[in-house]
């Protein structure tokens, strides 16, 4: 079962549900905007490794915006730091962002129970696409899980920026 706009808003209030800054101008019919923050996070490698940790390089996206190149991948977060520890966010581009070209999430939508902050994106573009900060670009819809919760403790658990992936730390061969 996924929360309506005004579920979410109300799980908001009696605290449910975590996002703040909350803006109820954010809210539609069942889910709630989020704004790209003006930090993104490019890798400073062409070729990326599984095994090992890959450097990043950080762009601030200035009032001019920012255009995103098709052969990269950026990181970006939301602005909005979301979380729960009793529904299951699921975070996926706006319909109008995608018929740019834009994936938001390249396929990881999910952010697990228990986890909280910003939402880190892997955006992805088709062609060249200026981008702005705080630019609403992406939704989170609430679900109801089904069996016993158990709170996210992964690697990226309370981050407050874009983390460049981490699975060189659970790699093996």
């Amino acid at each position: 079962m996924i929360l309506t706009g005004p579920a979410i808003a109300q799980e908001v209030a009696e605290g449910a549900i975590q996002i703040e800054p909350f803006r109820p101008g954010q809210v539609n019919p069942n889910s709630y905007d989020l704004r790209l923050a003006p930090q993104l996070l490019v890798y400073g490698d062409r070729e990326l490794d599984v095994a090992k940790e890959n450097p990043v390089q950080s762009i601030t996206i200035g009032p001019e915006g920012f255009v995103l190149q098709p052969d990269r991948i950026y990181l970006g977060g939301s602005v909005e730091h979301v979380g729960s520890d009793r529904y299951v966010p699921i975070v996926r581009a706006k319909s109008s962002i995608a018929r740019l070209g834009l994936f938001v999430h390249v396929t990881a939508d999910l952010i697990d129970i228990g986890s909280h902050g910003p939402t880190t994106f892997q955006l992805h573009s088709v062609h060249p696409l200026r981008i702005y900060p705080n630019m609403r670009i992406a939704q989170v819809t609430y679900w109801v899980p089904r069996g016993e919760i158990t709170l996210y403790e992964g690697k990226y658990r309370d981050t407050r920026a874009p983390m460049a992936s981490q699975a060189y730390r659970e790699f093996t061969v």
